[in-house]
């Protein structure tokens, strides 16, 4: 995940503050050149690593802190405003037009993912009841009008296209076309380039002085660092873009474009795509990535993604049985199902306070989820219905059938059993309110070892 290396460094640089009582202006200066160090390898732009780390130091050898009882988590907590006006402060929402459509001009250099992150954002706006258009503008490269038809019928966007005529001509026609037939969004898939060159500008330029757009959104791949703030830079001072779309932070990517672009060219990070599925993407919240940095999790993100990748009428069901204490192996394949749509376990847990920084190392493996509803599905009806039909005989089958161990059958039986006694205690426990939880159904549902671990 993005940031890995970068909160990791942090987190132990915090450590040596935190192991002394009363910290001293060398202290927190020893600490802020770590933390600087930890910036600079994450990539983020010289100028702004060094002038974070010094408003830092200037705050956190003030007499506040130096004074109080609790100095280190009050230099954290100066780290933690300060990353977030790092970035940007509070998270910047689209501007929408007084008179629709609203036009949206997406741009950016060639595979920065441009074309998916306009689907992407199609999908999202149409789940907020907007009607958006896709454009299909980009007519150099291969195929870019082909793609931008298959994604958009995935996300359920209409897609305007007219060939390979001018560009220009067709953002044009096609927010005529959005007035005429009640689309209140139109996105346009414009043009990109292996890098900046006069003939791309040139037209994105005759585009923007033609159709106006309400945003002009800069679609940067945060895999390529500083190289990424360089080409926001560039855009911005020949288009003056609203805003940015930073793509790929699920990947091993170290995160230094998302530290530095807001502070390189003043324009608000507004969006971050953080998976390939078209789901994957999420309004960029300063604070809360702040938080993920610096260990302290991202709950609020994980409860936003629960509750609208989540079935709530499967949650009330699943929270019934629960309190009846009838989970079967029906309802564990389910909650599978849950846990599924909200991405990768990593990204998960990497959300929770505490664990984001523990999980380098760990290695999470998504397909034993699919190992654990193999076996399920390889039960009978009547077997997932009513687990103490499974006899050694029939662990052999379910093992021969899925492709696993009977040793595999025997902890995925013990967990389901584990689960059952855990929730028949938490219901008998005197004085203690019972409640469903609805914003997690998946979460409270996954088998835990013995120890309490996941199974993997």
């Amino acid at each position: 995940m993005a940031f890995e290396g970068l909160a990791d460094k942090i987190s132990n640089a915090f450590k040596k503050l935190k192991s002394k009582g009363k910290l001293t202006e060398n202290d927190v200066k020893g600490a802020m050149r770590e933390v600087r160090l930890a910036l600079l390898e994450a990539d983020v732009n010289y100028k702004v690593a060094k002038d974070f780390t010094n408003k830092v130091t200037e705050r956190a050898i003030g007499q506040d802190v130096m004074e109080s009882l609790t100095p280190a988590q009050m230099v954290i907590k100066i780290v933690d405003e300060e990353l977030t006006a790092l970035m940007g402060g509070e998270n910047a929402r689209l501007e929408f037009a007084s008179k629709p459509p609203t036009v949206i001009m997406m741009c950016g250099l060639q595979g920065s993912g441009k074309t998916t992150h306009s689907a992407k954002l199609g999908k999202m706006l149409k789940a907020q009841n907007h009607r958006p258009l896709l454009v299909a503008c980009d007519v150099y490269r291969p195929a870019a009008i082909d793609q931008l038809k298959v994604v958009g019928a995935k996300a359920g966007v209409p897609v305007f296209e007219m060939g390979t005529e001018n560009p220009v001509k067709i953002a044009r026609a096609a927010v005529r076309h959005a007035r005429d037939y009640g689309h209140d969004v139109v996105i346009l898939d414009t043009a990109g380039r292996l890098h900046i060159d006069e003939k791309l500008m040139d037209e994105l330029k005759k585009m923007k002085a033609e159709v106006e757009p309400d945003e002009i959104l800069l679609v940067i791949d945060s895999m390529t660092g500083q190289d990424a703030v360089n080409v926001a830079k560039s855009f911005n001072e020949l288009l003056e873009i609203s805003g940015v779309i930073i793509t790929k932070l699920d990947g091993d990517t170290r995160g230094g474009a998302a530290l530095s672009v807001k502070a390189v060219t003043g324009k608000p990070i507004k969006f971050a795509g953080t998976g390939e599925k078209l789901d994957d993407i999420e309004v960029f919240h300063p604070d809360r990535m702040a938080s993920r940095i610096l260990g302290m999790g991202d709950v609020l993100t994980l409860i936003e993604n629960a509750q609208s990748k989540l079935d709530e009428k499967k949650a009330e069901e699943m929270a019934q049985k629960m309190l009846n204490n009838k989970l079967d192996f029906n309802d564990l394949n389910e909650q599978f199902n849950q846990i599924k749509k909200m991405g990768p376990l990593k990204g998960i847990l990497s959300k929770l306070p505490g664990i984001g920084n523990q999980l380098d190392d760990v290695d999470i493996d998504d397909r034993q989820i699919d190992w654990l509803q193999a076996m399920i599905l390889s039960m009978t009806p009547a077997e997932r219905e009513n687990p103490a039909l499974i006899n050694p005989s029939r662990k052999r089958r379910i093992a021969a059938g899925s492709g696993r161990t009977v040793e595999e059958v025997n902890k995925l039986l013990k967990q389901l059993e584990q689960m059952q006694k855990m929730i028949k205690q938490m219901k008998g426990g005197k004085g203690k309110k019972r409640r469903k939880n609805k914003l997690l159904p998946g979460l409270g549902g996954m088998p835990m070892g013995g120890n309490g671990n996941m199974p993997f």
